[in-house]
């Protein structure tokens, strides 16, 4: 059977199984073998100073409780039932040492297996704990006995505590992933779906006037190979949010720019490519704008354009207006199709304009879309700016 069969598809299985990194089981076999020698070992020490033969039988069984809690994160039902019995022989042999105190690790590991095993099994891993209780109240009464069932429950209810952040954290990574993802599609959507609305118009146009006029169909088909070189930049742009970022790509070519407000001209051009006549109008300063906003922006004013190609019926002309002010950027994109097409119900309805939207949102703006009185269709976003002070 190859690595690949036995892997798991989903990157949250192992967490989800309960096992932990080596760093992090590491970590903790540390953190509770200073905790159990330091506290334990010390107690062990003190109360055996007087017992002659016991006093090494003690301290060979409490280093055998730190040695096994070397595998508690791999196999903590294992390491409990080892730290229990130890545990008692150390009491056993030393009977000043409380119960609650030589069973230590045995609590510790309790904790971890709470943390990461399922709750049916950390409840009985818990009730299997609290059956030495009896001899605590032999040997110090209720007292004791209350010490001793208050600490097994605490130990539990922290492994407790922990197991729900972690499932908190995982559902909250789960959910990032996601929302990246999603946004990655819509990223992809944006580049293919106006590249190809382009090619497409384009090669028909070319291929009506292939013969008698040669010249516009070259013309058309290198629009074609700039439009189709365009989006192929872009999408290994946005294919790149998989891998780590790096300032240079495998071939130490420094990366294109991407999409923004200062390509903007550069969209135009595709569209007029296609027959369409673009009016770009700026106003106001897009440099320093924050790169969520800009890209937001630049996305807004490409779908309406990729809108406007397919569904402004008669349409020949179009404008695109961008205003920079000191707290938002505004974007308008009208064009002059016909108004009694029923344009509002088709894209209202499809993922170009629900991309607009969400895109708007992500940024905490608004934006308004629809047909006008006189014909045409507007769409108009204003995209808050909050700048560095």
């Amino acid at each position: 059977m190859d690595r690949s069969s036995r892997e798991p598809d989903d990157p949250f299985a192992a967490e989800a199984r309960g096992e932990l990194s080596p760093r992090v089981a590491r970590a903790l076999w540390w953190g509770s073998a200073g905790l159990v020698l330091a506290v334990l070992g010390t107690s062990v020490l003190v109360a055996g100073t007087d017992q002659g033969r016991r006093l090494p039988v003690a301290l060979a069984l409490v280093l055998a409780q730190v040695c096994a809690l070397r595998w508690q994160a791999r196999a903590p039902v294992a390491v409990l039932a080892v730290n229990v019995a130890t545990g008692l022989a150390v009491w056993a042999l030393l009977p000043v040492v409380t119960l609650t105190g030589a069973l230590l690790a045995a609590q510790v590991t309790l904790c971890v297996l709470s943390a990461t095993r399922p709750r049916r099994v950390s409840a009985r891993a818990l009730a299997a704990m609290c059956l030495p209780a009896p001899l605590a109240f032999v040997a110090g009464g209720p007292a004791r006995l209350a010490v001793y069932l208050l600490t097994v429950v605490l130990a539990w209810t922290a492994g407790q505590w922990r197991r729900a952040q972690r499932a908190r954290t995982r559902a909250e990574t789960r959910r990032a992933v996601v929302e990246e993802r999603a946004r990655i599609a819509r990223e992809v959507h944006d580049v293919v779906a106006h590249t190809l609305s382009v090619v497409v118009i384009q090669a028909g146009a070319a291929d009506d006037v292939f013969t008698e006029r040669p010249e516009q169909a070259r013309q058309a088909l290198r629009a074609i190979e700039t439009g189709a070189r365009s989006a192929l930049g872009e999408l290994r742009l946005l294919l790149r949010a998989f891998r780590p970022d790096t300032e240079e790509d495998g071939t130490g070519e420094q990366r294109e720019p991407g999409p923004s407000l200062a390509r903007l001209d550069e969209l135009a051009d595709t569209v007029r490519a296609a027959g369409m006549t673009v009016h770009v109008h700026r106003q106001g300063d897009t440099d320093g704008l924050p790169a969520a906003v800009d890209l937001a922006a630049y996305r807004i004013v490409q779908e309406a354009l990729t809108n406007t190609l397919r569904h402004a019926a008669g349409a020949d002309e179009v404008s695109v207006r961008v205003t920079t002010e000191e707290d938002c950027v505004q974007v308008t994109v009208i064009d002059n199709g016909l108004a009694s097409q029923g344009r509002s119900a088709v894209t209202g309805s499809g993922r170009g304009l629900v991309g607009m939207k969400e895109r708007t949102r992500l940024v905490g703006g608004s934006l308004r879309a629809g047909p006008l009185p006189g014909g045409g269709f507007e769409v108009a976003a204003r995209l808050p700016v909050e700048r560095a002070s």
